[in-house]
């Protein structure tokens, strides 16, 4: 089962086809319950039963965040992840702006 959340990920990834907008390469990696897609060795972006998440800016989490996107939670009780947010289905299913997200979630995490 995890497996699938590596190949899903790994999918979204290849669908955006981020090519012309990153330098960097993407690493998709099993990670817990699902996977998770690595830039320079650091985590942007995770593909998990709870749903589909990135690492942004506070700024950027914060506008999402008074949107539909969630806060992210691993386990119902557990911690808030901080600078994360779970997308919602209209974003995960809109390429040209989930494009850009994962562009900017990448691009924050290289900087780390």
């Amino acid at each position: 089962m995890v497996e699938s959340y590596r190949l899903e990920l790994a999918g979204i990834i290849d669908r955006l086809d981020l090519s012309d907008e990153m330098a960097a390469t993407i690493e998709c990696k099993h990670f817990f319950s699902g996977a998770a897609a690595y830039v320079d060795g650091t985590i942007f972006m995770s593909l998990t039963p709870v749903g589909l998440a990135l690492k942004l800016p506070p700024e950027r989490c914060a506008a999402l965040l008074d949107g539909d996107a969630r806060p992210l939670r691993y386990f119902a009780n557990g911690p808030i992840k901080k600078n994360y947010v779970l997308l919602p289905d209209a974003i995960v299913g809109d390429d040209s702006q989930l494009r850009e997200l994962v562009c900017e979630s990448a691009s924050y995490c290289s900087l780390k």
